[in-house]
């Protein structure tokens, strides 16, 4: 509901516990509620995710809904660029039987559930 309705107040709660990463399903609830405020501090919390876990190839946690989530600026570029961090990662958990994420399906998915989310907020 806080990624729904847009309410920025709980920026800095939701941005501890994604960094924090503790509690199971809830990094990608996450992650949309910081795509839907938008703003360059929520993709600096994002990126900060992603720096801390994509190099972790061991965990899948909420990678791709973090890509995802910031795709539409310029903050995902380095991760994303040919082998880099993005690569590295779904070549890691591809190993553990997961199927491999692009960055455009992850945006897809980001721009679908934002476009729900505003069917319920329209008049």
């Amino acid at each position: 509901m806080i990624g729904v309705d847009r309410r920025e107040r709980f920026r800095a709660r939701i941005g501890d516990l994604l960094l924090a990463s503790e509690v199971c399903y809830s990094g990608s609830a996450c992650c949309f509620a910081l795509a839907r405020f938008g703003t360059h501090a929520d993709a600096e919390i994002l990126t900060a995710y992603l720096d801390r876990y994509l190099p972790r190839t061991d965990l899948h946690y909420d990678q791709p809904a973090a890509l995802g989530a910031r795709l539409g600026t310029h903050h995902a570029d380095r991760f994303t660029e040919p082998d880099g961090l993005w690569d590295e990662w779904v070549k890691g958990v591809g190993r553990l039987g997961y199927p491999n994420h692009t960055p455009a399906e992850q945006r897809r998915w980001t721009d679908l559930h934002g476009e729900f989310a505003n069917g319920w907020t329209r008049p």
